[in-house]
């Protein structure tokens, strides 16, 4: 027996054993070979797909604009592992991911091309299955904090009771809002969003109550104010501690009696509405400060949600960047798989100060500036990366394992305790990392926190 002969024998007996679908083509994309995992991932047999067109087997989103495998036999440049979607002979929409290579012969010329193929039916079912557990309407979250006002979340909205929801800006105020909306009885009737601190104190009412003709000197027709636009719906008071103090007298009295009076107008107009606001202040504290109305507080505050920062919540951070990615895929049509290893160590030890919406506009810049299918940590702003250098762990050591090592760790993390007296809860917000790991350091680095109280 030849070694050719042996070597093509060999050769169908590895294509043969192998899970990912092989399929061949010639320079003019017509199938050479097809091994059975691909029989199996597309439901065709090796008889009816050889001597056929590719795309007349296969039907995938790329076939018609954007082939790689006539793109790998024009250029000779491989693709890896790169997402599609396929249709079976079944007529089902199969997620594979597909890499190509060119095939020469010993002299050089171009055979044709190879296709393989990973069906990710499974890892896209079991993707489906955790999102189902940790996004509730279009919020997303692991967290025990956000997964406990999820549980109730349903029962806030079927109620009629007003509901404040305070956390920092960018942590999702907003989307709690909306969803308690979506999950009303009110849900058909119109949502609408007041910002509170967007408008000057002098518009504010007109804006809100409305006006009737001659109020002011402008007035020429009577028109009708933002709480008249939500009718038999919700409104949604964003930033409510901006709110000035002479329209919280008259917004409480909209929540005591449910009627308000538009400007220039002594007859008040009853309001069927239901109210959520929000805020990043801490309105308690205004309340002492005389900012802001206890009895109007405790109105707002029938239910209170409490939102925590994302620093807070990290294990979130994963999910949040899978869902931004998808996201900008769908509205810049890219084909991003996800972030580097080094990437995603980097945002989990970042604090976020600017929480949910800082870590979507990072996603966003990075989808500006990649042109492969990994977000790498040359594709995140250079301020990111500059302020990531500054915190503890630096982004250019993700494991940390070096920098645990060296004397500046030890007199930075003993510096710090010494400015928060010992409390090492503060310590470890400042350094940017969690408990655990500030406990680990300071027991390699036998530091005692009692002797940093003051």
């Amino acid at each position: 027996m030849s070694n050719t002969t042996n070597d093509l024998r060999f050769f169908k007996v590895i294509l043969s054993s192998i899970a990912d679908g092989v399929f061949t083509v010639n320079g003019d994309r017509i199938i050479t070979s097809f091994n059975p995992a691909a029989e199996k991932i597309t439901g065709i047999s090796a008889s009816k797909a050889v001597g056929r067109k590719c795309y007349e087997v296969f039907h995938s989103d790329i076939c018609e604009h954007g082939c790689l495998l006539e793109r790998t036999l024009k250029t000779g440049v491989e693709s890896i592992d790169q997402p599609v979607n396929i249709i079976n002979n079944a007529g089902e929409k199969i997620p594979i991911s597909i890499s190509t290579a060119v095939l020469r012969d010993d002299d050089g010329r171009v055979l044709g091309a190879v296709e393989t193929f990973r069906d990710l039916s499974a890892i896209e079912h079991l993707r489906k299955e955790l999102w189902k557990n940790y996004s509730f309407e279009d919020i997303i979250s692991k967290s025990p904090i956000i997964h406990k006002i999820f549980g109730i979340l349903p029962d806030v909205a079927e109620s009629e009771s007003t509901v404040l929801i305070q956390g920092p800006s960018g942590s999702g105020k907003e989307l709690f809002a909306r969803a308690i909306h979506n999950l009303s009885p009110r849900r058909e009737n119109n949502y609408v969003i007041i910002n509170c601190g967007a408008l000057p104190a002098q518009l504010f009412e007109s804006e809100l109550f409305g006006y009737i003709r001659g109020a002011f000197t402008d007035a020429k027709r009577d028109k009708a104010g933002k709480l008249a636009a939500a009718e038999k719906g919700t409104v949604f008071f964003d930033e409510i501690g901006e709110l000035p103090l002479s329209t919280q007298v008259k917004l409480l009295r909209l929540l005591q009696q449910r009627e308000y009076e538009p400007l220039g107008s002594a007859k008040p107009v009853k309001a069927d509405i239901r109210i959520v606001a929000a805020t990043n202040k801490d309105l308690r504290e205004h309340v002492s400060q005389g900012k802001f109305r206890d009895d109007l507080y405790f109105r707002l505050a029938v239910v209170k949600f409490d939102l925590p920062p994302l620093c807070q919540r990290r294990e979130d951070i994963p999910y949040l960047v899978d869902h931004f990615i998808k996201q900008n895929n769908a509205r810049r049509e890219k084909n991003i798989l996800s972030v580097s290893p080094e990437v995603m160590d980097i945002l989990m030890r970042h604090d976020f100060p600017g929480n949910i919406r800082e870590l979507e506009n990072i996603i966003e810049y990075a989808f500006v500036i990649c042109r492969g299918s990994i977000i790498q940590t040359e594709h995140l702003p250079t301020e990111f990366i500059k302020s990531g250098d500054k915190r503890i762990g630096m982004v250019h050591n993700p494991k940390g394992d070096s920098l645990a090592k060296t004397i500046n760790e030890q007199k930075r993390i003993e510096e710090i305790l010494k400015n928060n007296n010992g409390h090492q809860g503060k310590t470890a917000r400042e350094l940017g990392i969690d408990r655990t790991t500030l406990w680990r350091k300071m027991k390699f680095y036998n530091i005692n926190p009692k002797d940093y109280h003051h």
